[in-house]
């Protein structure tokens, strides 16, 4: 029984690896979606602002419905995540191109300060979901009046 050699060629296993992680960081930066087997998974933009009183986070959740939407918050992460479904799958359709994700998706954002989550509240319009994040007392800036004496 003959067995072949093939030599290793280690530099082409590294560019095989870095391209699967220039595919993969690529995915990340673009929210594009994460084709796992039958389901995608596919992360929305978000911005996350600061101003004196809140931290105020919105991201692109188009044609979602409020309950497929869930919103979580912990110590200092904020958690979005839900499910974008397809209204129904019909097979006679000869797709040439397609960009539209459905599936899940699930995005953490930190939070810079803490907040009072007792009092945070959220909005969707037009594809668009508002979290407003009042921070918490004890972050807020505090004006001291100085006495003259």
């Amino acid at each position: 029984m003959a067995r072949e050699i093939f030599p290793v060629d280690p530099f082409r296993e590294l560019l095989s690896i870095r391209e699967e992680l220039d595919r993969l960081f690529s995915t990340l930066a673009t929210g594009r979606g994460v084709r796992e087997g039958r389901e995608t998974l596919w992360l929305p933009a978000v911005d996350v602002e600061e101003t004196d009183d809140a931290v105020i986070v919105r991201a692109e959740v188009p044609g979602m419905e409020k309950d497929d939407i869930k919103v979580t918050i912990t110590d200092d992460t904020l958690v979005i995540s839900g499910e974008r479904r397809e209204e129904k799958e019909e097979k006679e359709k000869n797709y040439h191109h397609r960009e539209i994700y459905y599936g899940k998706f699930y995005r953490a954002v930190r939070l810079p300060v803490d907040v009072d989550r007792e009092k945070a509240k959220a909005s969707y319009k037009q594809g668009i979901l508002e979290i407003v994040l009042p921070k918490s007392e004890r972050v807020k800036p505090r004006t001291i009046d100085v006495e003259v004496r």
